[in-house]
């Protein structure tokens, strides 16, 4: 499994979506969107959502925090 999460350095939710991931053991790469210089509007471009986190599953745009709990909840986070 492929994981993206775009973040930035101050976001609560993108903090615990990150913590999620991790307590799972699943590995992550994470793109800080101000790091990069990116706006929301490159970050819709990218992902096709303007608020952080986004999260990337296998190529697959899931949407942020909240979805991924509904996807932890529902098994789908099991390797």
């Amino acid at each position: 499994m492929k994981i993206t999460v775009y973040s930035t350095s101050w976001c609560g939710p993108c903090n615990n979506a990150k913590q999620l991931l991790n307590s799972r053991g699943l590995n992550f790469t994470e793109v800080d969107i101000e790091e990069i210089g990116w706006t929301r509007d490159d970050l819709f471009e990218k992902t096709g959502g303007r608020t952080v986190p986004q999260i990337v599953i296998d190529g697959r745009t899931i949407g942020g925090f909240d979805d991924l709990l509904v996807l932890d909840r529902d098994g789908k986070l099991n390797r």
